[in-house]
């Protein structure tokens, strides 16, 4: 394994720790859900793509995702879609 695609793969396992450890049980449940889901599949790109989004607030994260607000155009990109058209299915 490259340098490169190890710290790819760093990344990937961060991005996952955080999306399943938001602090409240609806964050960890869906973003860990989405994460589950893509994650495995996700660029270099796409993994800067999702940071971004994760470094955003649970109530910011939840208002564009239950269609409260509109995310602001720096975060529109194909994952910002991928996360609003996700539905959380236990």
């Amino acid at each position: 394994m490259s340098v490169r695609e190890d710290g790819v793969e760093k990344r990937r396992k961060r991005l996952l720790y955080q999306s399943r450890h938001r602090g409240t049980k609806e964050s960890d449940l869906f973003l860990g859900a989405f994460a589950d889901r893509y994650l495995p599949d996700f660029t270099a790109d796409q993994l800067a793509e999702y940071d971004a989004i994760l470094a955003e607030t649970d109530n910011a994260l939840f208002d564009w995702i239950y269609r409260r607000a509109v995310p602001p155009a720096r975060l529109d990109g194909e994952v910002m879609r991928r996360l609003l058209n996700f539905r959380y299915r236990p």
